[in-house]
């Protein structure tokens, strides 16, 4: 690609022996938009002209097909003009949000599934956890892969950015560790261990606490900066009854979002300082949002928080998607359409359109009310 026109489908970018430029199918789904049904909970297909338009999709919901197999991974870059996704197939696939949502490039490097992606603060870099035991670091501008980050010796599943801080990653892994990377430096900058596998990690903005969750049910938080004993966990978040699939942690830094295997999502409150509950309890589980349900097939389901901090969304193992108003708890959405276990959600940055991907190789974008 040259560097006025980055993005533009009639040039191949540097590194094509890694990178390939395809289009995949893509169709709106329906004429209608998606508002809350009566009595709420579910979800209705009103006619375009019923109601009034509140994004700028091409229509109210968009399936993005090209996908060879269960899509894992779904992630709005922070500019908001471009989705990646990524699953049991090894790829990589990189869409326009708006317009058609054409696939404008496909990324491969890793040689098992791509378990999850994070975007870098500035969208132009993209990291990509795999089951082959890598992280890869992309550059999504040009298509080229940037650095393969090694030293995990069992499946990656999860990584995550910093949002604040250029290059700083954070990933967990089945080898029962957690390790930060620099990018920059395509190097490992500290190692945590944790006595059992870890499923789901999130990074704050800075970089200098870690969040982490798995097999033990507790999400764990390390300050990263007390080199002399980081892997002394500052705050130990117990409630869940299994395995912790999901971690997001909310706009502002305050509360972190949980998914687990016990089939609730719950908030927590993790500021340095929190007071005791009435209840006698340490105050920090703020609340619990029910609904979502995890199954049989023991996918690693993640979670979302919207930019503005009043929803909180969830994948699904009964192929919905459930959205929730964080002060009340209530449910708002119960989104269905997949055919297939929801495996994430994610919130667009600047608009009310929420983004799910599923086991049944599509990705669906769909507009919601405004908050």
């Amino acid at each position: 690609m040259v560097p006025g026109d980055k993005r533009h489908l009639g040039h191949e970018p540097p590194g094509a022996s890694s990178t390939e430029l395809v289009v995949a199918a893509k169709k709106p789904r329906c004429d209608g938009a998606l508002v809350s049904a009566p009595g709420g909970g579910g979800t209705l297909s009103v006619p375009g002209g019923s109601v009034p338009r509140t994004s700028d999709l091409a229509a109210p919901i968009m399936q993005l097909s090209g996908h060879a197999g269960e899509v894992l991974t779904a992630r709005f870059s922070p500019c908001g003009a471009f989705l990646a996704t990524a699953g049991f197939d090894k790829e990589l696939l990189l869409w326009q949000t708006f317009g058609d949502c054409r696939n404008y490039c496909t990324l491969r490097a890793h040689g098992k599934a791509v378990l999850q992606l994070a975007w870098g603060v500035d969208s132009t870099l993209l990291y990509s956890a795999g089951a082959d035991k890598t992280l890869v670091a992309w550059d999504a501008e040009y298509g080229e892969r940037v650095a393969r980050l090694t030293g995990h010796t069992s499946h990656v599943n999860s990584v995550a950015a910093a949002r604040g801080a250029r290059g700083m990653i954070a990933s967990g892994s089945d080898d029962c560790s957690c390790r930060v990377w620099d990018a920059r430096v395509r190097s490992c900058v500290q190692r945590v261990g944790t006595r059992f596998q870890t499923l789901a990690v999130e990074l704050s903005a800075d970089g200098g606490r870690l969040f982490a969750g798995g097999l033990d049910n507790v999400v764990r938080v390390f300050d990263l900066r007390r080199a002399d004993n980081v892997e002394s966990a500052v705050i130990a978040l117990a409630g869940h009854a299994d395995s912790i699939t999901g971690l997001r942690l909310s706009p502002d830094g305050a509360h972190i979002l949980s998914t687990a295997m016990d089939s609730t999502v719950r908030s927590w409150d993790v500021r340095p300082f929190v007071p005791a509950g009435a209840d006698g309890s340490d105050g920090r589980g703020v609340r619990v949002y029910a609904g979502a349900v995890h199954n049989f097939e023991k996918n690693l389901i993640r979670c979302a928080w919207a930019p503005d901090g009043a929803r909180v969304a969830s994948g699904s193992a009964d192929r919905c998607v459930y959205v929730w108003d964080v002060p009340s708890s209530r449910m708002l959405y119960k989104l269905p359409g997949h055919k297939g276990s929801v495996n994430e959600v994610d919130f667009h940055p600047t608009q009310p359109i929420i983004a799910s991907c599923s086991s049944d190789k599509t990705v669906y974008l769909g507009e919601i009310e405004a908050s």
